[in-house]
Order: structure tokens, then C-alpha cells, then sequence
């Protein structure tokens, strides 16, 4: 079939139906400094194939990859070690597909994968069931919200000041359509996370409570004494995890009293790759299925008896409901949820805790050599992997100077909170179970080096 663009007539009416007037007006909550006004500066008009490959080439050479330094980055994508049977698997013709499908009678091994996949997500979050996944953790925070919403009858969601920024951004991006009002914090440079905060800001008009476990800091909320909270006042707990490894040492949300847990499960199977795609962890109460957003796999047996699987609870869906349905996610993160099954197959219970346990281990080896440079306090001793050091003079500037050094040193939290004066000498670091002594203590040395003679005084300890 030949491609036949629109005529500006057919334009013009679709426009008239949409209710705008230009298709500029389709882009306006996009800010004006991320539009381009013209052609991508310092890239020629026209160029051929190896001309192209070539200055592309040059412009990723400025890069600092995650393989080619010692690398302390974390605060919501992780570097874990994968198994080269993963990425082997993974490629079989027939799992090499991006979707959720929709022909049972010739897909039962893709089904069955996903039915393994939830089974997984369940255990690993400790609720009663799962879905076959959402496009990201920060994606699935706002269905989880949304689905609070439908549930209670309310619209007010709490959210701590724990929960990374990007996936509060999302939560207010969303609200902008529903009308939700999205009650947020900023976090403090405290050792403690802020679970009074967000208690006292429970009232009867509250949808959800949103908690990160661990959180943005690295730090470890009273799930339990939060839940009791919200339940009181007949609101629901949601717990987000960005680093499922942290699952293998910590109790699983679920089993503290979290209505629904969402998250990332990127850090089991799924590389950094440059920030997507990614994968989103679902589940909740049994009580709850049938307000859950997402594809959902189940099993069956066939007029023979057979054991088979299917999608099950379609009519929570879009392609059913239309306007109705549960949420607008139309597909599921096929091969990141079968990348993510391998690796924790691979693993098993007892393998994932003991690579939590790894994770902690290398993570108090790391804080111990950057708490005996003068100038530096770490904050707390409760975490996992991750974990946030307070320093004497802004953590960005610090953080580019380690990068010259040809260290990968953490993220500021000025980068994430560029606003918050008081948050900016604030610097996350995560260490896993592919950080090296020598990675530990190359970090050390430069942060000494970069702060020499600076020290802050008056931090929280």
C-alpha cells in the first residue's frame, strides 16, 4: 500500500474535531527551550552514510560509559551484572517480540512466560498478584495513583518528598488531565526518612499514600506504620521500589501493609541502555484485580483438559471499554519482563538475597572510604546499595570534576532537585555487586583530591 499523506483540507477537519486550531497547538505543553526552531546545530543539511557514521561516531567518543570507569550512579537505573544467558535467550525467534499476544492458540510459550513473569513479581513484592508489566516504574506510579482514585472515590494522592522526581513529575503531568491533586514535598538532607510528614498530611479526602522503599536518598520509611495510617483514614498505600535487588535484604512491601506495589525492575536483566526501554513492576491486593491497569495472563485448561494460558480480565481493557477501561497502556514490556524473568530464574530466592547482601556489603565499604574524607558526612547507616553523602560546596560541580577525573561519582541531587537550594550539596552514590575495591578506592582518593581543604559544617548526622 502506498503511503497518501493528508490534505490540508483532511487536516483542517481532524483539527475541528480535536478542537485546536493548528497542529502547534498539539505540542504547547512541550516547553519552548525543548522545541527546536530549526535544524540540530553543528549537524550538516546532507552528508553520506560514512560521513554520518563518522561524526556520530566522534560525538559519542565525548562519552563516559558506564563500562569504562569506576561507575557510582544509581537513584533509579542501575548497573547489575547480566548473565550472557540472558541476552541469549532473549533472541530466540520466538520470544523476540515487544508484545503481549493476542492468539493464544499460537503463543503459549510467550503466555506462559509472562504467567512465570507475574508469579515472580508477586513473590518478589509480596502482593497477591501481578501483571504482565507496564511500559516503566514512573508510568506504573501514576496508574497505581489512578487506580486509588477508582477504588476509593477520592482524589487527593500524598506523595513523600522520598519519591524520586521524575516519577512525581509524571504523577503532576498525569493530574494535569484528571483533575487529581498531587500533594508533594521536598525531601531533607535528614538520616531519617520523612514518615511523620507524610502521615500528618493523611486527611479524609485522600485517595493513596505514595512511599519509595528504599527512597530517593537511599533511605528506609516504616512501611507498616505508614499503611496503619492511610487505612485509617481509608486511604490506600502505595510503595514504589526503583531497585528490586533491595527486595532480597528488605521485607517485601506487600507484606508491610502496601495495598499496591509498583516499580522498576530494570536493575534484574535489563541494561542501563541510555534510559530506556525499561520495565514497570505491577501488582496489588487480589481484591483490587479488576481495577488493575495492564495485560494480565492467566491460566486455563482447553476442552481436552490441557493446562494452557490466556489474557485473562480483558474487559478492564481498552480495546473492550475504550474510555472506560482501567488505564491506556495497550501493550507491556514483552522482552524487558522476559529478561527480567531469565535473570531472576537464574538467580532464585536464595541467589537474590545473597546478591542483596553483596550489594549492601560493597555499599558499607564504599560509605566507610568516603565518611573518613574530611568535609564528607554520610547520612544514616539504614540502606541498601545506595546511599546519600552530604559534601562542603555544591555536589554538581563536585560531580563534573570526578567525571574529568574519569569517575562516574554519583548523582547530585541538584541535578534531580534544581531548585532546592538547600538539597544542593547533597550527592546519591550506589555501589553494586560490579563495584571493585579498586573502584572504591580510586572514588576515595578523587574526592579527596576535588575537596581538599573544605569542610561543611552543621550537617544532620
Amino acid at each position: 500500500m502506498r503511503y497518501l499523506p493528508l490534505t490540508p483540507a483532511e487536516r483542517a477537519d481532524m483539527l475541528g474535531v480535536i478542537g485546536v486550531d493548528s497542529v502547534d497547538a498539539l505540542f504547547e505543553d512541550v516547553p519552548a527551550a525543548a522545541r527546536l526552531d530549526g535544524p540540530i546545530a553543528g549537524l550538516p543539511m546532507h552528508a553520506s552514510e560514512m560521513a554520518v557514521e563518522r561524526h556520530m561516531s566522534s560525538l559519542a567518543a565525548k562519552n563516559l560509559s558506564a563500562g569504562a570507569a569506576p561507575f557510582f550512579l544509581g537513584a533509579g537505573a542501575y548497573r547489575h551484572h547480566i548473565p550472557a544467558s540472558v541476552d541469549h535467550l532473549i533472541q530466540r525467534g520466538e520470544f523476540l517480540t515487544a508484545y503481549t499476544p493476542y492468539q493464544p492458540e499460537i503463543a503459549q510459550g510467550t503466555l506462559q512466560v509472562l504467567f512465570e513473569f507475574q508469579t515472580q513479581v508477586a513473590r518478589l513484592l509480596g502482593t497477591d498478584i501481578a501483571n504482565a508489566s507496564m511500559y516503566d516504574g514512573s508510568t506504573g506510579c501514576w496508574e497505581a495513583i489512578a487506580m486509588a482514585g477508582r477504588i476509593t472515590r477520592r482524589c487527593r494522592a500524598v506523595v513523600s518528598g522520598g519519591l524520586h522526581p521524575h516519577y512525581t513529575a509524571v504523577a503532576h503531568t498525569m493530574a494535569k488531565f484528571t483533575g487529581d491533586v498531587i500533594a508533594t514535598r521536598l525531601p531533607q538532607l535528614s538520616a531519617t526518612p520523612d514518615d511523620a510528614e507524610v502521615i500528618a498530611a493523611i486527611d479524609g479526602e485522600t485517595s493513596c499514600v505514595v512511599v519509595q522503599y528504599p527512597d530517593v536518598l537511599g533511605r528506609i520509611p516504616d512501611l507498616a506504620a505508614i499503611a496503619e495510617a492511610a487505612h485509617a483514614a481509608g486511604a490506600l498505600l502505595i510503595a514504589v521500589v526503583t531497585e528490586p535487588v533491595a527486595l532480597g535484604l528488605i521485607e517485601a512491601p506487600g507484606h508491610l501493609g502496601a495495598d499496591i506495589v509498583v516499580g522498576e525492575g530494570q536493575s534484574l536483566g535489563v541494561g542501563l541502555q541510555f534510559g530506556g526501554p525499561y520495565l514497570g513492576l505491577f501488582g496489588c491486593n487480589e481484591k483490587f484485580v479488576r481495577q488493575m491497569p495492564g495485560r494480565l495472563c492467566g491460566q486455563t485448561v482447553d476442552a481436552e483438559g490441557r493446562r494452557g494460558f490466556v489474557l485473562t480480565l480483558s474487559t478492564r481493557e481498552q480495546h473492550i471499554r475504550r474510555e472506560k477501561a482501567t488505564s491506556n497502556i495497550c501493550t507491556n514490556s514483552g522482552l524487558c519482563a522476559l529478561a527480567f524473568s531469565i535473570h531472576m530464574t537464574l538467580l532464585g530466592g536464595e541467589g537474590l538475597a545473597k546478591l542483596a547482601r553483596i550489594n549492601h556489603d560493597v555499599a558499607r565499604r564504599t560509605a566507610d572510604a568516603l565518611a573518613a574524607i574530611p568535609g564528607v558526612t554520610v547520612l544514616g547507616d539504614a540502606y541498601v546499595n545506595e546511599f546519600t553523602v552530604v559534601l562542603p560546596r555544591d555536589a554538581r560541580t563536585v560531580v563534573r570534576e570526578l567525571a574529568d577525573r574519569g569517575i562516574l561519582g554519583g548523582v547530585s541531587l541538584g541535578r534531580l532537585y534544581p531548585h532546592a537550594e538547600a538539597l544542593s550539596h547533597g550527592l546519591l552514590v550506589c555501589a553494586s555487586e560490579t563495584t571493585t575495591d579498586e573502584d572504591i578506592a580510586a572514588l576515595a582518593a578523587a574526592l579527596s583530591e576535588v575537596l581538599e581543604g573544605q569542610v561543611l559544617e552543621g550537617v544532620p548526622a
